[in-house]
């Protein structure tokens, strides 16, 4: 989603992110990272969403 076009995913994003419009803003299975690593993103699909890892 593009925040300075989505009013939603604007909130969202400064809801999860202390009031700032940080990007990138990842959200897996309801769990927000704002600006994570790439490593995190992988961790957090295969505690959170293991359905969604592909090999």
């Amino acid at each position: 989603m593009n925040i300075w076009r989505d009013p939603e995913a604007a909130a969202f994003v400064r809801s999860v992110a202390d009031g700032n419009e940080t990007v990138p803003t990842v959200s897996v299975a309801g769990h927000a990272m704002v600006n994570p690593s790439k490593r995190q993103v992988l961790d957090a699909v295969r505690a959170h969403a293991p359905q969604l890892e592909t090999s």
